[in-house]
């Protein structure tokens, strides 16, 4: 199950540099990782600073 990025995402775009998969994107101002990258990592999650990333 891929992770998700939530309303509580301040949009400061440290996960995008994060992810090793490049599964995060920012699209019209907002975060969001395709779910059929995401390997379930984890790396995003504790790079956030707002918590925003939870399991989907």
């Amino acid at each position: 199950m891929a992770y998700k990025i939530t309303d509580a995402c301040v949009s400061c775009g440290v996960c995008v540099s994060e992810c090793p998969l490049d599964a995060i994107s920012e699209k019209d101002g907002q975060y969001i990782i395709d779910a059929d990258a995401c390997t379930d990592c984890g790396v995003c999650v504790g790079s956030c600073p707002a918590d925003a990333i939870v399991a989907g």
